[in-house]
């Protein structure tokens, strides 16, 4: 049994990772304007990656300590928590209307990019791997999934600066910044930057201690505690959107933050898996089968009614909620 320090230091990594996620995007924001980059490369680019950065240092920090399962499991696992939990909450309590334009690029990116990323595994040989002395049956993340997966991603940013740049209105006004705010901002960049790195390595480690003392695999850890600890900013964000009755926002925020999980993560995990000479990222069987499989379906019931009828409906919400509950209930019995 992992003792009481092994749990709060989990705790504070996920603290960190947090509250530097949540410093590092405002800084790395205003940095931005200092440079006098656009405000529509700001949005499309830096804060859509910023904020899945608690998601990709745990999976990156997973993958160079061979904890492959916790590697993936983040991302999957953060997607499926992002829109079986949190989306799910929301729309239980607020359904509300939604343009399709607004709706049908993202969530048929988010269905492609599950599908690519089930189809790069499976394209290669199911076999017996061992990592940190636990084997398994593992399938290799292949390099045709690696490409689909990062064709989502390119698609998906230039249609973000696109649809942007045609909204923005201010971008040639630039603003004054004085020395002292732009040391803070440096700071506060440093600083933010460096509680993720802390808050992922804490969180990996003790993630680890936790599974083992409590004879589960480190995916069970990785799909519920450390997953739905790295979403917990898309939760604040639906909650406060929520507060303000600002569906699309949060709506937004969540479809926009899956697809950079999916499309981002693990093709990064997987070139650094192979730049450490541990070859192609591995992918446990029962994440293809079962977590994957999941993550889709609770895509499409997100996605697809809500296409055809321009509506988040609340059955939808209740419906995600039922399905999460019985997911999580059936990785850890």
């Amino acid at each position: 049994m992992a003792d009481i320090f092994t749990y709060i230091f989990f705790i504070i990594g996920l603290i960190l990772i947090i509250k530097g996620g949540d410093i590092f995007v405002d800084s790395a924001t205003k940095a931005a304007k200092m440079l006098k980059i656009p405000n529509f490369i700001i949005g499309a680019t830096i804060v859509s990656i910023a904020t899945t950065l608690p998601e990709i240092i745990v999976s990156v920090q997973a993958t160079l300590s061979q904890n492959v399962d916790m590697a993936v499991g983040n991302a999957i696992g953060s997607v499926t928590a992002n829109t079986a939990l949190i989306l799910g909450l929301f729309i239980t309590f607020m359904p509300f209307e939604i343009k399709r334009r607004d709706i049908s690029f993202k969530g048929i990116s988010m269905i492609l990019a599950v599908i690519f990323l089930i189809t790069g595994c499976i394209v290669t040989k199911k076999q017996v791997l061992s990592f940190k002395g636990e084997s398994g049956e593992y399938y290799l993340l292949s390099a045709l999934g690696v490409t689909l997966l990062i064709s989502v991603f390119a698609v998906f940013i230039f249609e973000n600066i696109k649809s942007i740049k045609k909204e923005a209105k201010n971008d040639n006004e630039s603003e004054t910044f004085s020395a002292k705010e732009k040391i803070i901002c440096t700071f506060s960049f440093i600083f933010g930057a460096a509680g993720i790195v802390i808050g992922a390595r804490l969180l990996v480690f003790q993630g680890t201690q936790i599974a083992i003392s409590l004879n589960v695999s480190q995916r069970v850890i990785s799909v519920i505690a450390v997953a739905i600890g790295t979403s917990l900013p898309e939760l604040v964000t639906a909650l406060t959107a929520l507060k303000k009755k600002s569906g699309t926002l949060s709506a937004g925020n969540i479809l926009g933050a899956n697809i950079i999980d999916l499309t981002l993560i693990l093709p990064l995990c997987s070139l650094i898996s192979i730049v450490s000479g541990t070859g192609e990222l591995a992918v446990s069987a029962s994440s293809v089968s079962f977590d994957m499989i999941m993550c889709l379906i609770v895509i499409c019931i997100a996605v697809l009614p809500t296409i055809i009828t321009q509506k988040f409906q609340r059955w939808q919400g209740i419906l995600l909620l039922l399905i999460y509950g019985g997911y999580i209930y059936f990785i850890v019995k």
